[in-house]
């Protein structure tokens, strides 16, 4: 029997496809997906979609206590004025308004009672606030507010409801843990300094200045390549010394012998014997301009750094260069010399300060905390640390691994040309616009920002301190300027605590760093 066309057809949809034949798929859009799952996702969550979850009573009541608490607690259990009613008043208003005066008092604590002498109906949280657990004192509030007095809580600790429906004592987070006073010190109290004496006689802006040990005189030199040899108390000129081709970038007085020496931009550096006033050495070696000079406070060698980027190390007397210290990448505009490892420290404009061990010799430390260059140095005449001045802060470290130890609390907010520190913790910093700020060294605090008074006819470009220094007793100031004079400074005698007493703020941040 032949089949028909149609059984044919149903009989070959109804069989199972052959074996490697692949079933179809209907294929879908992103959009299509995406819509879907959307459907999908609406039909699990519409179920209870807007229904308002169910309160949780013990933290209603919590969370009314502590609003209670912080609150309405000075006006707890204030009685309310009572006012007369208005003539003519329907009796609907007056129940009315008293209903909502009711409310208003339960919200403030003032309990159940309140609505119910209203005449209102109560609400959930008037419910709440009925079966809250009561103060142990609450019948002497209760007295003091009959009285119509407010009162503050002096009485039991404060309980506060738990989770749980109970209630315990409220303890302050300062019992828990007690806060603790700040631990940076505290600044000593520095008379403020002034200006007392100008001198002027250099022809150019005054680049180096350095005083004498025996405290007597004072050397300068300019950009007018003279050295100049002043009074240190009367302020007169006594010599001028002649032999630089270039600006005298850097002076040092030796207190163990009569020389002086002196570098300068046209790459010399001389020993002057000051028996004779005389150039007695030469030390050649450096390849550009010299800007930094220091000597060993026990040794006779002498440490030069300028625009080639190296610290030269020379034997005074047989004028032979010892080492050549070589690891900074731009010049090397500032030199300390100690007599205990590091026995020298360098600062330059790569922004590093390199403290070195001149017996092998080699980088003992390198410091990177500068975001600048670093242009000036100064060393503490009794404690075992030193500062560093860049235009970003001045920052203060710990000898010999280098520690940093803090920043200065305020910014300058200048290039630091200069510093300079006396015994009895007065660190000076200059800068390239004129101001010349104190600061207490302990602390860091800036307690005066002073500004240096230009000489007339002078551009406002040459208020720049170049190079400052105290005398051997501490107690006067010189600066070398850029409008070609020399100022004195000293503290203010008339000064007191009380006149000029001291602005310090402690930093937030405890640590020293």
């Amino acid at each position: 029997m032949t089949p028909a066309v149609g059984d044919e057809a149903s009989t070959s949809a109804s069989l199972p496809p052959a074996a490697g034949q692949e079933l179809p798929i209907e294929g879908k859009t992103v959009k299509a997906l995406t819509l879907l799952s959307l459907k999908r996702t609406f039909e699990l969550f519409a179920g209870n979609y807007g229904q308002k979850v169910a309160a949780d009573e013990a933290s209603q009541r919590a969370k009314i206590a502590c609003k209670i608490r912080d609150e309405y607690l000075a006006v707890r259990d204030f009685k309310l004025p009572e006012r007369p009613a208005a003539p003519g008043a329907s009796k609907q208003g007056s129940s009315a308004e008293a209903a909502a005066n009711g409310t208003a008092m339960a919200k403030a604590g003032g309990g159940a009672e309140a609505v119910l002498a209203a005449g209102g109906a109560k609400s959930t949280t008037a419910k709440l606030i009925e079966t809250m657990p009561k103060p142990a004192d609450q019948a002497a509030r209760a007295a003091a507010a009959a009285a119509g007095a407010l009162v503050l809580h002096q009485g039991a600790r404060a309980v506060v409801p738990t989770a749980a429906g109970g209630h315990k004592e409220y303890v302050p987070s300062a019992q828990l843990a007690r806060r603790l006073p700040s631990k940076w010190p505290r600044p000593a109290w520095h008379a403020p300094w002034k200006m007392y004496r100008v001198v002027a006689g250099h022809l150019g802006p005054v680049r180096s200045l350095a005083v004498d040990a025996g405290n007597e005189w004072v050397v300068t030199g300019s950009a007018d390549r003279t050295i100049k040899i002043w009074d240190l108390a009367t302020g007169q000129l006594r010599l001028t010394l002649t032999g630089h081709i270039e600006q005298v970038t850097g002076l040092a007085v030796s207190d163990r012998h009569p020389y002086m020496f002196s570098c300068g931009l046209d790459k010399m550096v001389k020993c002057w014997d000051l028996e004779y006033n005389k150039v007695i050495r030469h030390y050649h070696g450096h390849l550009s301009g010299v800007y930094s000079l220091a000597l060993h406070p026990t040794l006779d060698v002498l440490m030069t750094g300028g625009r080639d980027s190296v610290c030269r190390v020379w034997d005074m007397r047989t004028k032979m260069q010892v080492h050549c210290l070589t690891g900074h990448d731009d010049t090397v505009c500032s030199i300390l010399s100690q007599s205990t490892d590091p026995q020298v420290i360098t600062g330059a404009h790569d922004k590093t300060i390199r403290l070195w061990d001149i017996r092998r010799p080699s980088t003992m430390a390198t410091l990177t905390y500068h975001k600048k260059s670093v242009r000036a140095l100064a060393m503490h005449p009794t404690e075992y640390a030193f500062a560093g001045g860049s235009a970003d802060n001045i920052k203060k470290y710990r000898l010999p691994p280098g520690e940093f130890l803090h920043n200065m609390l305020q910014n300058q907010k200048a290039i630091i040309s200069c510093m300079a520190v006396n015994e009895d913790g007065v660190l000076v910093s200059g800068a390239d616009n004129g101001s010349l700020w104190f600061w207490d060294w302990t602390s860091g605090n800036n307690f005066q920002a002073a500004q240096s008074v230009l000489q007339p006819g002078s551009l406002e470009s040459e208020a720049n301190i170049c190079a400052c220094a105290f005398d051997a007793t501490g107690t006067r100031l010189l600066t070398a300027e850029g409008d070609k004079t020399i100022k004195f400074w000293r503290q203010d005698e008339a000064a007191t605590p009380e006149s000029h007493p001291v602005n310090f703020r402690p930093p937030r941040d405890m640590r020293r760093f």
